[in-house]
């Protein structure tokens, strides 16, 4: 670790880097560079770790630079790692292995090979440090991920483990729900705050709102599972996280109210996004009812549609016709609604003609391996001082 404290790095969904990169800055953090779905940042000493992935809610995991390189052939890859003080952030039992590499737009482009050198070169230099010629690798796990991306290397130790998108609160699944990093995400790409109406009227799980939820209440989203840094001593103290995850909880407001609805034909759905909003804490915050999105309505002005609904993969015709169907129910329902937003994301083709108009806004998007639209309908502000503006 440098005096000038570390640097971090957040993976992230391709095209949400600037997402990540405010919710970085309003965690107090200096991001020092954006690209292709990944945020550098900087912190002040290892602390920031712990802070970045009990609090992080659309990144994927964080990351330590140990190094960055330019490589342009093996030799020049193994010598720029070796070159690396792993001294200084590996214990001599650590247990290390590159456990992905990922190559674009480099001349080495191997990732297996990438993972042996990288691997080798990490030996060696431990070997001269420690003066041993063979490691146990029996203590605490040091996972490593390379990137190489125009014939510049970064290396990276993994302080997460299984990604942050992975709460801890989903104990079961139905099928092919939106991951709670990608729902939050999307959540705050919406002008939608914790005193105004939200909706999700195809919920599944209930992803979009237990993250609502988690975000009124001020819940951090790490604070119910563990990371793979917290294992790692000589590099942060047990009590940082200690501290860290006491001022999370002290932060909890669970008193607040809210107006959360998520609906869904199927009651199995419903119970499950029950029993994961009572294990996010989140129970007394979100509304779940089995409803066709044909009863879809609401009283109130000024809320918010944001969902996720079927996207119709490998239908079959009579199928497609019912997709059309239903979307052109939920364009229906939500030209009902007075002075609402709406907020879809999809891989259907056909969405805004069904839905019946073209959305305000798109932004293309991976959902897992499937590439979709986040279509952003825009309704009125509720006024202000007798004054209303547009979203």
């Amino acid at each position: 670790m440098s005096e000038s404290g570390v640097e971090l790095i957040a993976p992230c969904h391709f095209g949400l880097e600037a997402v990540v990169k405010r919710e970085l800055q309003g965690l107090g953090f200096s991001v020092t560079d954006t690209r292709d779905g990944r945020v550098t940042f900087a912190a002040k000493d290892t602390g920031g770790i712990v802070r970045a992935n009990l609090h992080l809610r659309s990144a994927e995991r964080v990351l330590l630079r140990i190094g960055r390189f330019p490589a342009r052939n093996w030799d020049e890859l193994f010598e720029g790692v070796r070159a690396l003080p792993w001294e200084n952030w590996l214990p001599r039992d650590a247990k290390f292995w590159v456990t992905k590499a990922v190559s674009v737009r480099s001349k080495l482009f191997s990732p297996s090979d990438i993972q042996r050198i990288v691997k080798k070169a990490i030996v060696e230099r431990m070997k001269e440090r420690y003066r041993l010629e063979r490691f146990p690798e029996d203590g605490e796990s040091y996972p490593l991920r390379v990137f190489l991306m125009d014939d510049m290397v970064d290396v990276c130790l993994d302080t997460t483990g299984d990604s942050l998108h992975k709460r801890g609160y989903r104990k079961s699944n139905v099928t092919a729900p939106i991951a709670e990093n990608l729902a939050a995400a999307l959540l705050m790409l919406t002008p939608w705050r914790p005193d105004r109406i939200l909706v999700d009227p195809f919920c599944g799980s209930g992803t979009f709102l237990i993250e609502a939820a988690m975000m009124a209440a001020h819940i951090a989203p790490g604070i119910g599972r563990s990371f793979t840094a917290q294992r790692w001593e000589n590099l942060i103290p047990n009590e940082v996280w200690k501290e860290c995850r006491r001022e999370a909880y002290a932060a909890i407001d669970t008193e607040i109210e809210t107006d959360l609805q998520g609906y869904d034909i199927d009651p199995q759905a419903i119970e499950v996004a029950k029993i994961s909003a009572r294990e996010a804490g989140v129970e007394e915050l979100v509304h779940f009812q089995t409803r066709d999105v044909r009863a879809l309505s609401h009283r109130k002005k000024y809320g918010f549609i944001v969902t996720n609904p079927p996207y119709g993969e490998r239908l079959g015709a009579e199928d497609k016709e019912s997709l059309e169907a239903l979307y052109r129910v939920l364009g229906e329902r939500y030209a009902a609604l007075e002075c609402w937003s709406m907020y879809v994301i999809t891989s259907y083709p056909d969405a805004e003609r069904a839905i019946g108009r073209k959305a305000d806004k798109n932004r293309k998007l991976y959902n897992g391996m499937i590439e979709t639209r986040f279509y952003q309908y825009f309704g009125p502000k509720p006024p202000r001082r007798g004054a209303a503006s547009h979203e």
